[in-house]
């Protein structure tokens, strides 16, 4: 949820306080402003002006917030508190429609008039809508915004096809993000090869097929003649004759500086608002930084040049003096999890150039270094990007490289061995100070080391706080780790990711989202995609994998034996002595006649040693030989019992009182409560055990406060717990919510239950998940929001049982052929 956005109060203007009017609250601007602050923290009145409804926000985020990858929250650069700690006005939501230049008035769409001394116009760039048939169509949408997001969000979520026109850097983020949303995807790029004015044609067809390989269509040389529809977007239309179906179109073909407030003021306009190497227009009381100025001829798009504009314009407004803006040599990166792109200067070849070529078709990696007498031009790399700063590096610098010329290719770790291997420390440790290490924040690596060694930071997470360093893509993590331990030595520890095993570099978490994003759907795709560090893993991330694939994608994954414990391929808990635990399934801890001379048999048949009631309400038969088990299930099978799961990452138990349909305390009917949960959800693998309880009035002779799921009946209805924990480490619950109804104790618990396996990691029991992620991320999505509870129910229905087959169906001599455990807990 989008804080709102009501304006606070500044002091007032005073004759030693100059006013600061900025019209615009987005990247540059707020940019512009920060580094101000830093130089002269109180020498302006400052008031902002943002045509969008929100607080200042990481714009190059939008594929992420798209994607599903990062939240709102996740993207804001600065927040409310942010702007009242500096005194800044904010009125948000109110774009400024006049400038008054005579008498340095800004009027605002409703109405407002501020007064200024100095105007900083920061407006940005408009995106290009292809003057075609149909485009102002509903269903036709552009990609700049939080509303484009949203309104993309909306489309998505009704499913069908997508048509995205434009194989740009945001073309190709938008339907990525459309493909991770579930909607079939196609892109139409006009020219031969994907992002031509960042790549070449080589890097551009490795680009392409890695999109295919995730499921997109790339159309390359197609020219979009309409979009067709009447009331709504129903397709799009080729000049070849081909016409596609689609039910949501995004325009992605450029950008142009939006200029029409500076025009209008009678500013001096070419293709973008001109300003001189101050950042300072026309008139000396306006300047402009950002999307919306050309400078020495050029207007750019990216946000490199944005924030070298915005410390020469601080400078400027502090009354320092320093040198001028000189323009600048722009570097790329695609913002697509997994695909990594990376091109600098001018890569177009020609005469008087060379190149060094580098491919690996089978790591999909390819280098491109042009080089100009003995010095880098441009730079094009596809699959391996590490280099990419340094390589950048040298380019702006001019160096000449023609001593590295042998071994360039192989990029900065190997020209910086120590002792014949590869040091990575040393080689981020060599870049100068004005390197470049956060392009999403503008951060170099001078203002990194000077914060770990002025503000005693350790750790990347301060790092990220205090610089932004690493705190939007990650793709510069490495580097700024890298920084970190060259500047600490052995007292650094990178203890911000914890990997999965030895077997990898990546964390739960990341696995989890790279799996989605990417759309791996085998363990052997995993690994390769992930670059696992041995062949086949071990025993820690195997059943992590097979997990993770189970959850994400439900009757297509199927589940790999081999992967999981012993006790999972058996159904049965091994014991010190070899033999097997048995226990079948007692639904609400309810057992009848039938059930209990099935299991008296088994006992005598097979000569079982113990009986044992469990404290889950159920018999235990312990002491089975591993030979015996096929025949032991065919028994208890043929009695309609199935495997309680008692060794499985699932669901346990649900252990009930007899409520109020015998004890005169009881409030609500527990037993009936209890076998219609456990018959609702017993089925699915979960991260961890499962446990849960109904308990029929607040006496709670169930232990409900101690379960991953608890319900305690009372005279409204129940209340619903979650997180609790017994064992070594006791937790109680937390409470979650109070219902009235069975069915919304139903929902709530499939709502709760989706939750936990799509965000837990594997190993995790319900009790360290909630203290980690905090109770209320958990409350927001299964209490707050309706919606969402009830379409994590849903999921939570439509997957949970697609794993659970009786290993020993088909294999016990006389047993009915693939019964499965769905359709065995429907017997009475």
């Amino acid at each position: 949820m989008e804080p709102d956005m009501t304006p606070f109060s500044a002091p007032p203007a005073t004759s030693s306080r100059p006013r600061l009017v900025v019209i615009g609250n987005g990247m540059a601007g707020i940019r512009a402003v920060e580094e101000l602050l830093e130089r002269a923290p109180d020498l302006y009145d400052i008031t902002v002006f943002g045509a969008e409804p929100r607080v200042n926000y990481n714009r190059i985020m939008l594929s992420p917030l798209l994607s599903g990858e990062k939240t709102f929250d996740q993207i804001v650069i600065n927040d409310l508190d942010w702007y009242l700690k500096n005194h800044i006005k904010l009125h948000a939501g109110d774009p400024v429609e006049e400038i008054d230049r005579d008498d340095q008035v800004v009027i605002t769409k409703s109405g407002l008039s501020v007064p200024y001394d100095r105007l900083l116009i920061a407006t940005g760039s408009m995106p290009i809508v292809i003057p075609i048939p149909g485009a102002r169509l509903p269903g036709v949408v552009t990609f700049r915004d939080v509303d484009d997001v949203d309104a993309m969000l909306a489309a998505s979520a009704k499913g069908g096809k997508a048509v995205v026109i434009g194989g740009g850097l945001l073309g190709l983020e938008a339907a990525v993000g459309l493909k991770a949303r579930g909607m079939e995807v196609t892109v139409l790029h006009l020219a031969g090869h994907l992002m031509e004015r960042q790549l070449d044609a080589s890097a551009g067809h490795l680009l392409a097929k890695e999109l295919e390989r995730r499921g997109l269509t790339v159309l390359t040389s197609a020219d979009t003649a309409a979009i067709l529809g009447d009331a709504h977007v129903t397709g799009v239309a080729l000049k070849d004759g081909t016409n596609l179906p689609a039910d949501l179109v995004v325009m992605a073909v450029g950008i142009r500086p939006d200029t029409r407030l500076a025009a209008a003021a009678g500013l001096e306009v070419g293709r973008g608002i001109m300003v001189d190497d101050h950042m300072v227009t026309n008139d000396p009381a306006i300047s402009a930084v950002g999307e919306c100025v050309q400078h020495r001829g050029a207007c750019y798009g990216l946000v490199q040049p944005l924030f070298e504009m915005a410390k020469v314009l601080a400078d400027h407004l502090a009354g320092k003096q320093a040198a001028g803006y000189p323009g600048s040599v722009t570097s790329t990166k695609l913002k697509v999890t997994g695909v990594d792109v990376f091109s600098a200067g001018d890569f177009s070849g020609g005469p008087g150039t060379e190149d060094i070529v580098f491919r690996d078709a089978g790591r999909g990696v390819y280098k491109r270094i042009v080089l100009q007498d003995g010095r880098i031009k441009g730079a094009v790399m596809y699959g391996d990007t590490a280099d990419g700063a340094w390589y950048f590096q040298l380019l702006k610098a001019g160096e000449d490289v023609s001593g590295l010329r042998d071994t360039l290719i192989f990029g900065q770790g190997f020209a910086s061995r120590e002792g014949g291997a590869a040091n990575p420390t040393a080689a981020v440790a060599a870049l100068p100070d004005t390197a470049e290490i956060c392009g999403c924040n503008g951060v170099c690596k001078g203002t990194i080391v000077k914060a770990i060694s002025e503000k005693g930071l350790t750790t990347l997470d301060q790092v990220k706080a205090t610089t932004k360093a690493s705190a939007s893509c990650g793709s510069c993590t490495g580097l700024v780790e890298g920084l970190l331990a060259h500047a600490l030595g052995g007292a650094y520890e990178a203890a911000g990711v914890k990997p999965i095993c030895k077997c990898s570099d990546h964390d739960h978490d990341t696995i989890r989202r790279l799996i989605r994003v990417q759309e791996l759907k085998s363990i052997p795709a995993v690994m390769q995609a992930l670059e696992w560090k041995t062949p086949d893993g071990c025993h820690t991330c195997r059943p992590a994998l097979n997990y993770y694939l189970l959850a994400t994608w439900p009757g297509e994954y199927v589940d790999h034996g081999a992967s999981r414990f012993v006790n999972e391929r058996v159904h049965a808990n091994i014991q010190k002595d070899g033999t097997y635990s048995v226990v079948p399934r007692m639904w609400g801890g309810l057992t009848n006649a039938k059930e209990l001379r099935a299991i008296a048999d088994v006992v005598d048949k097979f000569d079982i040693p113990t009986v044992k009631v469990t404290g889950g309400q159920r018999i235990d038969l312990l002491g089975v030989k591993k030979e015996d088990l096929p025949a032991v299930w065919a028994d208890l099978n043929g009695a309609g019992m199935v495997s309680g799961h008692a060794y499985g990452k699932a669901l346990r138990t649900v252990k009930t009182c007899v409520g109020s349909e015998w004890c005169r305390f009881g409030t609500q009917k527990s037993m009936e409560v209890g076998v219609n949960l456990e018959r609702m959800t017993w089925g699915s693998w979960t991260p961890h055990k499962f446990k849960m309880a109904v308990s029929g009035c607040p006496r709670n002779c169930a232990e409900a406060t101690i379960k991953d799921f608890g319900v305690i009946a009372t005279d409204g209805g129940f209340d619903l717990l979650v997180g609790g924990n017994g064992g070594i480490k006791l937790r109680g619950t937390d409470l979650l919510t109070k219902v009235t109804t069975e069915e919304e104790v139903q929902e709530y618990c499939g709502a709760f239950m989706q939750l936990y396996r799509e965000e837990a990691h594997y190993l995790e029991r319900t009790a360290p998940w909630i203290e980690r992620v905090g109770l209320d991320f958990v409350k927001t999505r299964v209490v707050d929001d309706a919606d969402n509870r009830r379409a994590l129910h849903a999921r939570f229905l439509a997957s949970q049982r697609h794993a659970q087959v009786d290993p020993w169906a088909e294999r016990a001599p006389g047993a009915p052929a693939a019964r499965d455990f769905q359709t065995l807990a429907t017997v009475e």
